[in-house]
């Protein structure tokens, strides 16, 4: 046995452990990770003008392929610090868990304190430089990732702080370029960053923000004074809203500001977006249940002092207040707590009174203004269809919990499922059509793999009420598969499958198909996907063949790089999962070691279900106006390029 004693310990110095873990910091090194960079250094100018000490933030995109970010707040310490003999930049730059934001007199909120500060930036680029305009002076300094004795040492200072002038200005300026050694591709993203800013400015009513790309010549600006009431009012645009203008409250309660905009539109979904210090709790967390809580009582007691509802009613229930609602809560508050899978949900206990006192009151101020009345009729009315409905849906869901239990009539002659009993390693494809799954069941490893066939397409949930998607036979028959139930009722400890694959045909059928089914996921089961259970499966789009060799070619690009150098070769284009044997379906698409497969995340919940509204929806004019501005349709099926050149 090999000897283990102190001199095995490795001691990374500096910012050393974050290069070589990177994923420990910001979670991955493609486009997310990178993108994170910049985020801590926005996050940073963000929390700078939002407690008042500026108006301004600009970012630029540049040619060379840097990022910078310059805020007019007060700028960084340049000061030497008392314990480090560093200056304030330094210590900012290089050390990590380091800045002014562990106490209460720098910053009233921070959302940058949930981030890794910006020395993770530092540590993951080639280069990084930050001006400071302070006092009327300049100051400068650098940090470079230098390789020396083939190790490569992070944000190492080459010009310590340095007073390079005078100047009128006031703020920071960082620019840094991405580490091309960390990163495969050091791009950053245009939409990516925009969407970013425009939700931050929403959060922050009367902040400037400018985002400047230099590579494309864009330019926007970005400044709401109506703040998230704007931001409900831009949400709800390609839906009907059921009245104008969204019911707004705010208030401060033991130092946790509140606020909150309110929009019922005319579909069944509930769509609430909470923020603590600008930061997305997409799980949720204390705050949102402060929040339903108070909407569910000052509604229930609307109803009744107005004589809404009667004996014969169905009694009303939270579920019922929130049926097309659209809502956008954010709340400020000091030693901010996350938990959950993905540190998104807030935990504060003290925030669900807060929240709730302050929501409760000023609903109750709403409601009480006569002018306001209707409003009330509108959402009770409302609610009065959606009780009918989950009335409705309840003996659905008894149904379905009757019929498609695993063991159930309902899945027998459908599922082929696996041997195995562990979930943990557990997988199910659902394929598309009888006769691809027929192929699929010849071609898995029966021990793991379980298929389920879908017979047609199933409903577009977004389209239907929960009653109208539980009488659908294929959803019913996912949701007894699958074993979590749904909505309320979902539980993901019942979950018999790691890993929920779709399998559907590479044309426009199996593409609509895939976004009806994670349109259902994203709506009635959302924890799969920010569990990470929800894949897409990619069969090959091509195979090339010679008479020594054949190739699998997933992408147009793959077949361009592998039929480049070739002659007299054959080219199939498979346009249905049916097209392959057993063995060429286990071998490109459900093996393990070979496959490829899309992992479905969602990284801007807003985003996501804006989306999913315009091109699922029932509103033609939004999905027809993105086709028109997007589309090419000039654009050329490359197959028929190819089979112009495969005898070549």
């Amino acid at each position: 046995m090999a000897n283990y004693d102190s001199k095995d310990l490795v001691v990374l110095e500096g910012l050393d452990a974050v290069r070589m873990r990177p994923g420990m910091y910001i979670g991955t090194t493609g486009p997310k990770g990178l993108h994170h960079l910049l985020w801590e250094i926005i996050d940073n100018a963000i929390d700078e003008v939002a407690n008042g000490y500026g108006n301004k933030v600009e970012v630029t995109l540049h040619k060379d392929g840097t990022a910078s970010v310059f805020d007019n707040g007060r700028g960084i310490p340049v000061s030497p610090h008392p314990k480090l003999k560093i200056s304030g930049v330094e210590v900012v730059f290089t050390q990590l868990h380091a800045g002014g934001k562990f106490s209460d007199h720098n910053y009233k909120y921070s959302g940058g304190l949930h981030g890794v500060g910006a020395s993770v930036t530092n540590a993951l680029s080639r280069y990084l430089e930050v001006t400071v305009y302070k006092d009327g002076k300049k100051y400068f300094a650098r940090f470079e990732s230098i390789e020396k004795n083939k190790k490569i040492h992070s944000g190492v200072p080459v010009q310590h702080l340095k007073e390079i002038g005078n100047t009128t200005l006031k703020g920071t300026y960082v620019r840094f370029l991405p580490d091309d050694r960390v990163f495969k591709d050091i791009t950053f993203d245009f939409d990516t960053v925009y969407e970013r800013l425009k939700e931050t400015a929403f959060l922050n009513k009367g902040i400037h923000i400018e985002l400047i790309d230099e590579r494309s010549n864009k330019k926007e600006s970005l400044c709401y004074e109506g703040g998230i009431r704007d931001y409900v009012t831009s949400l709800t645009m390609d839906r009907k809203p059921l009245f104008v203008p969204p019911i707004y409250i705010e208030n401060e309660i033991d130092d946790t500001f509140v606020s909150v905009a309110i929009q019922y539109v005319d579909n069944y979904t509930e769509s609430i977006f909470s923020y603590v210090n600008n930061i997305p709790t997409p799980e949720g967390g204390t705050h949102e249940v402060g929040f339903k809580t108070a909407l569910t009582k000052v509604l229930n007691d609307f109803a009744k002092k107005h004589g809404l509802i009667k004996d014969k009613d169905i009694p009303f229930i939270g579920d019922d207040f929130r049926e097309g609602l659209v809502a956008v809560l954010s709340i400020k508050m000091k030693n901010v707590q996350f938990e959950g899978q993905t540190k998104t949900k807030l935990g504060n206990v003290e925030a669900r009174s807060r929240v709730e006192t302050v929501c409760t009151q000023g609903l109750n101020e709403f409601f009480a203004s006569k002018k306001n009345e209707n409003v009330g009729n509108i959402i009770i009315e409302k609610a009065k269809g959606a009780a009918r409905v989950r009335a409705a849906a309840k003996r659905a869901k008894d149904l379905t919990r009757a019929k498609n239990s695993i063991e159930g009539s309902m899945l027998i002659g459908k599922l082929a499922n696996c041997t195995s009993k562990n979930p943990d390693i557990n997988e199910v494809f659902i394929v598309e059509g009888d006769s691809a799954g027929g192929t699929a069941k010849q071609g898995r490893d029966r021990y793991f793999q379980a298929i389920l066939p879908l017979r047609g397409k199933p409903l577009n949930s977004e389209k239907k009420r929960i009653d109208q998607v539980l009488a659908n036979e294929e959803i019913r028959t996912i949701i007894g598969a699958i074993g979590t139930g749904i909505g309320e009722d979902f539980k993901l400890e019942n979950l018999k499958y790691n890993k929920i694959i779709i399998l559907s045909d590479a044309d426009q059928d199996g593409m609509h198909i895939r976004c009806i089914l994670l349109t259902f996921f994203f709506r009635y089961m959302r924890p799969l996907i920010t569990n990470g259970n929800i894949y897409v499966g990619m069969p090959p789009l091509y195979k090339v063949k010679t008479k020594e060799k054949e190739w699998y070619c997933y992408t147009d690009e793959e077949l361009e790089a592998i039929t480049s150098n070739l002659k007299n070769y054959t080219l199939q284009r498979y346009k249905g999962l049916g097209e392959m044997s057993a063995e060429q379906l286990w071998s490109t698409t459900m093996d393990p070691a070979r496959r490829s497969m899309i992992r479905v995340t969602v990284e801007d919940a807003v985003q996501a279900d804006k989306e999913i509204s315009m091109w699922m929806g029932d509103d033609v004019g939004p999905r027809k106006d993105y086709i028109n501005k997007n589309a090419n349709f000039n654009k050329q099926d490359n197959f028929d390029n190819y089979e112009k050149k495969e005898n070549e």
